[in-house]
C-alpha cells in the first residue's frame, strides 16, 4: 500500500501536502530554489547565470510536480468542491 503525501485540492487542479514528507518536499524545493538563486546572484552576474537559474528552477518545479502527482491519493483532476 503506497503512502500518500498529498491530497487533491477541493477546488481547482493540483494537490496540497498533508504529511510531513509532503511538507518537507515542498519546503525543501523552495529552499533549494532560493539558495541557488542567492548563490548565483552573489557569485555571477551574467546571462549564463540567469540561464542556469531558470534551468534549475524548471527542473526543481518539474520534479516537485511529478513526485506530488505520484504521491497524491485519488490523482489530479479539476474539482468543483464537494
Amino acid at each position: 500500500m503506497p503512502a500518500y503525501w498529498f491530497k487533491p485540492k477541493r477546488y481547482g487542479y493540483g494537490a496540497t501536502p498533508v504529511t510531513w514528507q509532503g511538507w518537507a518536499l515542498t519546503i525543501g524545493t523552495v529552499l533549494a530554489m532560493v539558495a541557488v538563486s542567492l548563490y548565483l546572484r552573489l557569485t555571477a552576474n551574467s546571462v549564463w547565470a540567469l540561464v542556469a537559474l531558470l534551468l534549475f528552477d524548471a527542473v526543481a518545479i518539474s520534479a516537485l510536480a511529478i513526485i506530488s502527482y505520484r504521491k497524491t491519493v485519488g490523482g489530479w483532476r479539476w474539482r468543483w468542491g464537494d
